[in-house]
């Protein structure tokens, strides 16, 4: 029964964050938007048109928790934040290269001309609505472990 009930919610979220398939795909908004240096941290948090509850949660604890513990390393642009709407055409490269068809959250590390994605989408719908502190620090975390 437990079975049942965890696919029905998860259905649920999967229609409430609007899943749009990842051929359709702005970046917003506009004064969060720079482009990481050769080496640093992005933190890319991927959403459609239609959005539940816990993806603008996740928005929002992301948001905050970024502009709190690395303001210094947003403004030298070692680290950016992004929030990308993949209902847009313009987002239809970004949407594809980390085959995003839903709400998701992704922490990329550039070193060396290397790449490094962590795909964070289910630590993130886990706890940003309940447990937004726990959400907040494991976000922290990963970002400075990412960034060394």
């Amino acid at each position: 029964m437990k079975k049942i009930l965890f696919l029905l919610a998860a259905c649920f979220v999967f229609v409430a964050c609007g899943m749009k398939s990842k051929t359709e795909g702005t970046v917003l908004p506009a004064e969060k938007e720079t482009a990481v240096r050769s080496d640093g941290v992005e933190v890319l948090c991927f959403h459609s048109k239609q959005r539940c509850a816990t993806c603008i949660a996740i928005e929002k604890n992301a948001r905050t928790a970024i502009d709190s513990a690395f303001a210094d390393r947003l403004a030298d642009g070692t680290l950016s934040f992004r929030i990308i709407d993949i209902s847009k055409p313009e987002n239809e490269a970004i949407a594809e290269k980390y085959q995003v068809t839903w709400s998701s959250l992704y922490i990329v590390s550039h070193k060396n001309g290397q790449e490094k994605a962590e795909n964070m989408t289910e630590f993130a719908f886990s706890n940003a609505r309940k447990s937004p502190g726990e959400f907040k620090k494991g976000l922290v975390d990963k970002i400075n472990e990412m960034i060394n």
